[in-house]
């Protein structure tokens, strides 16, 4: 497991080639080092890195969140306070974002009931798209 090619650790972590360079060129995964043909070689500390920052973001953490996150795990006897508030501020904004698609499917869902199944000049769905404000006054919503 240690000294793969990029193309292994790829495989290996199931991470896109140009993803693992550009993590290397932000500074979440520091650069490896080169054999004499200038190749990069990983190891297990950069597999299980690059592990962290896969997961991390499979859940949806930003760049900046999981950069944070990585900065804690050098002092692995501080308290994981900080650990609670990133995740704490993350799960906030998936609260709003989940609260934003339930006010656009209840927007969707009242086009669709709204629809008289005309010719497109009467189309209730084509109006509604036409005239937002009409909308969000007609069913007392703002999206």
């Amino acid at each position: 497991m240690t000294n793969l090619s990029i193309g292994e650790l790829s495989r290996q972590v199931a991470v896109k080639v140009p993803t693992i360079r550009y993590y290397e060129q932000i500074g979440l995964l520091p650069s490896p080092p080169r054999t004499e043909g200038r190749q990069r070689r990983y190891g297990a500390e950069d597999v299980s890195r690059l592990s962290f920052i896969r997961h991390a973001r499979d859940l949806g953490f930003e760049v900046e969140a999981i950069r944070e996150l990585l900065s804690l795990t050098a002092q692995p006897d501080q308290p994981c306070e900080p650990a609670d508030r990133i995740v704490l501020r993350h799960l906030e904004s998936v609260e709003r974002r989940i609260a934003q698609l339930e006010l656009l499917r209840t927007e969707l869902r009242h086009m669709l009931e709204d629809c008289r199944h005309g010719p497109v000049r009467e189309c209730r769905i084509i109006q509604v798209l036409a005239d937002h404000d009409e909308c969000r006054h007609e069913h007392g919503r703002v999206s």
